[in-house]
């Protein structure tokens, strides 16, 4: 491993500024796209779901794509996986909504993760992805599609949140502090 797998450039932190490029390389998009295709499989097929809440492992890909290739590509995996599923493996109907909580819970992993991964910032990406974006957000959303009253349906998924955040958290951890894996997928 090298300091340009964990680190930003000497430059990064001279302007504060990180750099999220992406190589259209074919071992780049084979990856992303079997990422995205995990992530509609693990989230349509493998996934506990009532009408309020939904506990599965389809963020795993989505953690794997921010800690290997950024917050753009994590995003796209999420907001892909969540699009390409509803139109293809309809649950329920398609709302816009959850598609751009799914991009932005992309962004957040990304930011969080890509090159500077640690305990506090995979907590620090948990804490923004599930209370801010899963609680509050898809609730928000659910309210609006089905007509439920959002304080109701806010306390509701409150368990959903706990289960989900201390899973995520677990995995995340454990994900990012395998360099092998992250490597077998980095475009060398």
């Amino acid at each position: 491993m090298n300091d340009k797998d964990t680190k930003p450039r000497s430059d990064d932190r001279e302007t504060g500024k990180r750099e999220f490029s992406f190589r259209f390389t074919t071992r780049n998009l084979t990856a992303l796209g079997l990422l995205l295709a995990l992530e509609i499989v693990l989230s349509r097929f493998l996934s506990v779901a009532a009408w309020n809440m939904k506990i599965g492992f389809s963020f795993v890909p989505v953690v794997v794509a921010a800690v290997v290739f950024g917050p753009v590509s994590a995003a796209v995996v999420a907001g892909l996986g969540d699009l390409l599923g509803a139109l293809l493996f309809p649950i329920g109907p398609y709302f816009p909504g959850f598609t751009l909580t799914a991009i932005l819970t992309g962004l957040t992993f990304g930011l969080f993760l890509y090159r500077r991964r640690s305990v506090p910032r995979a907590l620090g990406a948990v804490l923004v992805a599930q209370p801010v974006l899963s609680l509050l957000l898809n609730s928000l959303w659910i309210s609006v599609l089905y007509g439920s009253p959002f304080s109701p349906l806010l306390v509701s998924r409150i368990p959903q949140t706990i289960i989900h955040g201390v899973l995520e958290l677990a995995l995340i951890w454990a994900l990012s502090r395998n360099e092998k894996f992250i490597l077998m997928l980095k475009d060398r």
